[in-house]
């Protein structure tokens, strides 16, 4: 019997290579784990992909995530590996899990629970604290396979909670002793493998209690003198947030950074109702990249919404002071106290401002006029006339009564979706701004995190089926998309060795339906550690995903292997492909 030549070959599909020149119809042959050849193909794979029809293209490498939790106890990092990716990135907004004291740990939970909207209670019962440092950290990292490979940043906020404790989350500046350690520290990660350094300044990412982010008060000598430090291993990232309440002082220190460091840096960008800056520092990013200073924005591919349900975090009725009589009681048991009319009464009769008790992010669930129900399958550029406040007002009912109906949709997992940002306009005509801009990347989807209220981890899916295939409007091509969502994002992060599907590099790869694409509805299932829920999403039409030559999802069910691994960085990781 021959032996066959090769591990794999995939044949007859329409290649998108991830460089972003045309497509065209071509095999793909691996072995060992990379790609050794394209185009025509004459010897056989060990496991033959038929591609006819399909697109075959690179694996996504997504580049912002908050896995930093899930890594530790889960080898399957779904939501994302569902939809294409096969790499993901860790540690973006400061926050994480090392380096970390044992008296810090309950803090860093904290921090998560509020700012990423992660239970508690799984983060208590799912993570080991194998570590303390961060190479340690790295290292119980890698001792669990995965689905997808994974990277990680070293987050601003836990390396200020480890060297300055109490003072550190009653937002004190750092002293020079404290700068020095934290820099140290910074670059002992970076040398150990960590992909970069990541940091927050805005006032959004508070605990629950209401404590602030450590990073938030940081001084901008503490984080060129950081970013000076890591500039000197000649490796890592920098990754930043901010409110971007003045653009020129923003950008002024994020100029310092890179200036200090030499290394690239990608900042966070959306538009804002409350500050639609986002064409200014669109400028911002231009001028400094003329003048050498390399700077990214990370741009959702749709708003930023959150979604609202009984299963949820949040909802219309979840300070009404009737409706909170049942709040404890499993969700298929409020839908049925809720669907008797009496009851139905009490609430809406109690849904005035004296029957609502005042909550954090009670302006969201209040705005009727920005929220869509959100059906199946969803759709993420609803027009005006959709909303609840319009809908209502055609049929005469009033937003409320609308919200309480499409809540008890199927036994109470109806769901209604917020876009609270990127959607001023009233469409995705600023996303399509943003996404097409030359110093732009795909990203922001904060996978692992938010799993009561956002579901984002879809954003690569939406960028094939919504911005490729179906907008009703300016669209984006194929090619462009593919090579945005992996050569260029793993470049970003200084992966060389993927996102692009030519001889040396890693086999990472999808082969997609494109023609039957299709999202899911966001479902909730109670499958973190101690039951708790997470928002998730399924995808129809990804027929194969493949992670170092190893097929690892057939038509979206997963086939049991786990070639995943940690990726650590430029220094550390596989050395960049020989063409």
């Amino acid at each position: 019997m021959t032996t066959p030549e090769f591990d794999l070959v995939i044949r007859g599909g329409r290649l998108v290579d991830g460089t972003g020149g045309s497509s065209r119809t071509a095999d793909v042959a691996v072995r060992d784990g990379l790609v050794v050849a394209v185009g025509r193909v004459g010897g056989a794979g060990a496991q033959e992909i038929d591609a006819d029809g399909a697109v075959v293209s690179p694996g996504f490498v997504d580049i912002h995530t908050h896995y930093d939790g899930q890594a530790t106890w889960d080898d399957r990092l779904q939501p994302s590996s569902w939809h294409g990716v096969t790499t993901v990135v860790a540690g973006n907004c400061g926050v994480g899990f090392a380096p970390v004291r044992p008296d810090h740990r309950d803090r860093l939970i904290a921090l998560m629970e509020g700012i990423e909207d992660i239970p508690e209670t799984a983060l208590h019962a799912g993570i080991s604290w194998d570590w303390q440092s961060f190479p340690e950290y790295l290292d119980a990292l890698e001792n669990r396979p995965r689905d997808i490979d994974l990277g990680t940043q070293v987050p601003h906020a836990a390396l200020r909670v480890n060297v300055m404790a109490d003072r550190a989350l009653a937002g004190a500046l750092a002293t020079g002793e404290d700068i020095v350690a934290m820099s140290r520290i910074a670059r002992e990660a970076v040398e150990a493998g960590a992909l970069g350094f990541s940091t927050s300044r805005t006032i959004n990412h508070k605990s629950l209690a209401g404590d602030i982010t450590p990073s938030y008060d940081a001084g901008g000598d503490e984080l060129v003198a950081i970013s000076r430090e890591i500039g000197r291993t000649g490796s890592g990232v920098l990754q930043y947030v901010t409110d971007f309440d003045d653009v020129e002082v923003d950008m002024r220190l994020i100029r310092q950074m890179v200036q200090a460091s030499g290394r690239p840096l990608s900042v966070s960008l959306v538009q804002n109702p409350k500050n639609d800056v986002y064409r200014e520092v669109l400028a911002g990013i231009e001028r400094a990249n003329e003048d050498g200073l390399p700077v990214r924005a990370q741009v959702a591919p749709r708003a930023v919404g959150l979604v609202m349900g009984l299963q949820c975090t949040l909802h219309p009725f979840m300070a009404n002071v009737h409706w909170r009589k049942i709040a404890h009681l499993p969700v298929s048991e409020q839908a049925r106290a809720m669907a008797d009319p009496e009851f139905k009464r009490a609430v809406l009769a109690a849904s005035d401002d004296h029957g609502m008790e005042q909550r954090a992010g009670m302006w969201a669930v209040r705005r009727f006029e920005l929220m869509f129900e959100l059906g199946d399958p969803p759709n993420y550029e609803p027009g005006r006339e959709d909303s609840l406040a319009a809908r209502a007002e055609r049929v005469g009912r009033s937003p409320l009564e609308l919200a309480y109906d499409v809540l008890l949709q199927d036994e109470g997992r109806g769901l209604i979706y917020v876009p609270a940002l990127n959607y001023s306009s009233g469409n995705l005509d600023a996303v399509h701004e943003m996404l097409t801009h030359p110093y732009t990347l795909p990203g922001l989807s904060d996978g692992g995190a938010h799993v009561g209220t956002i579901c984002d981890a879809s954003f690569p899916t939406t960028l094939l089926q919504h911005w490729v295939r179906d907008r009703d409007g300016e669209r984006l091509p194929l090619e462009f998309v593919i090579s945005r969502q992996a050569r260029q994002t793993a470049e970003a992060v200084g992966l060389h060795d993927r996102g692009v599907l030519a001889p040396g590099y890693k086999a990472d790869i999808n082969v997609i339906d494109l023609v039957n694409l299709r999202l899911g509805p966001p479902e909730v299932r109670y499958d973190l550690p101690t039951g708790k829920p997470r928002l998730l999403q399924r995808t129809h039409g990804y027929l194969h995903t493949v992670v170092s030559g190893v097929e690892t999802y057939r038509n979206g069910e997963a086939t049991g292997e786990l070639p995943g691994r940690l990726v650590r960085g430029a220094k550390h990781g596989p050395a960049a492909p020989v063409s």
